[in-house]
């Protein structure tokens, strides 16, 4: 295999497939990228660490086609290293690989391409498309709250599902125990009868990166109870899909909370952060004392003593006090865009709901801290 690639579209490819790459293995191919020459001059590049596999194809100059592997993150790190605007060329020939730019040279050992393994994608009968700006809706605004306690495997991801509850519609939800989000959306042609699923967490977090690049191009996505694709423009991400059941969140989604705050949600997050900054690590607890239109955050550390804030808010019910996680507050509070936004309460215990309005696609729950 001989080919030569420019510098920029060679580490671009190389970034989004080294990420794939687990730093520490005990099978030594799955360290490498698997590259493919062919005579029309695309050459694709291949990793996966045989529960997420990226296939990333770039056009180059192809002097003999062929395949072999190489070290992901060795390549990454020489092309990262070149000079701006060089031209790359990569040479393989018996179990060796040449790299070559300007005066730079290097030579790798390679794997046989014929040990590299692939996923088997088997059938995917669900198939649809969303746009990008639909997914990193779907992305942000519930990814916060995967949880990444590795016993309760079932909650390492988002969850996809469709319900006709009223609409048809495509819902995203992730929990940790503590917190909840969900964004709800139009249900796309071609959704309808797909199974639940739970996209994994780093899965979803290779998606957001090729988001990034993406435009405002339309995703194809075409899955199984088992196996999900993401089709780009150049790349093609596949995942197999966390094997279990996601909870019945809907139960905690509560309903009759009959305590109305509403108020601005950059001076609010500003104050929680303000106080916050003397709580311990351990607790990260802010009480909020609700008064008529007036809310008193405050935090009592026995190390570093006390703090204090009131920030205006629009708050007409009994008087009382509750307790949230300042940084799970702070997570849900970034994903606020609009300027005002809703805390529905009903006590110190009970979960609360926040969200921009009533129309709003995304909505949050928040279990209280006791203070």
């Amino acid at each position: 295999m001989k080919a030569t690639i420019e510098r920029a579209t060679l580490l671009k490819s190389l970034g989004h497939v080294q990420s794939v790459v687990e730093r520490r293995n005990t099978i030594p191919i799955l360290s490498n990228v698997l590259i493919e020459a062919s005579e029309n001059g695309a050459i694709k590049l291949t990793a996966t660490d045989l529960d997420l596999q990226i296939v990333e194809t770039l056009s180059g100059d192809v002097e003999i086609a062929g395949s072999t592997t190489v070290s992901a993150h060795t390549l990454f790190e020489i092309a990262r290293k070149m000079a701006d605007g060089s031209q790359v060329q990569l040479h393989a020939a018996d179990g060796r690989m040449a790299i070559n730019a300007g005066r730079a040279r290097f030579s790798l050992g390679t794997l046989p391409r014929d040990d590299f393994p692939m996923i088997a994608e088997g059938e995917l009968p669900t198939s649809f498309e969303l746009s990008a700006a639909s997914l990193v809706q779907i992305i942000d605004k519930t990814r916060f709250a995967i949880s990444t306690e590795e016993t309760r495997y079932y909650l390492n991801g988002i969850f996809l599902h469709v319900t006709e509850d009223g609409e048809p519609s495509l819902r995203a939800a992730a929990t940790d125990g503590h917190r909840l989000a969900r964004v709800t959306l139009p249900r796309p042609t071609g959704a309808e009868g797909m199974p639940d699923v739970i996209v994994p967490r780093k899965c979803v977090a290779e998606v957001r990166k090729l988001l990034d690049e993406s435009g405002d191009n339309n995703i194809q996505i075409d899955l199984s109870a088992s196996k999900i694709r993401f089709t780009f423009d150049n790349a093609i991400l596949t995942s197999k899909l966390i094997d279990g059941t996601f909870p019945d969140y809907t139960r905690v989604i509560p309903t009759g909370n009959d305590k109305l705050l509403k108020i601005d949600p950059k001076s609010f997050a500003e104050g929680v952060d303000r106080v916050a900054t003397i709580a311990t690590e351990k607790t990260r607890a802010v009480k909020m004392a609700l008064d008529k239109d007036k809310i008193t955050l405050s935090v009592t550390s026995p190390e570093n003593g006390t703090a204090a804030e009131e920030v205006p808010g629009s708050y007409g019910d009994d008087s009382f006090e509750i307790g949230f996680n300042a940084r799970y507050l702070l997570d849900i509070l970034s994903e606020i865009k609009s300027d005002t936004v809703e805390l529905h309460l009903a006590d110190a215990s009970a979960p609360t709901l926040i969200r921009e309005n009533d129309k709003s696609p995304a909505l949050y729950v928040l279990m209280p801290m006791r203070v």
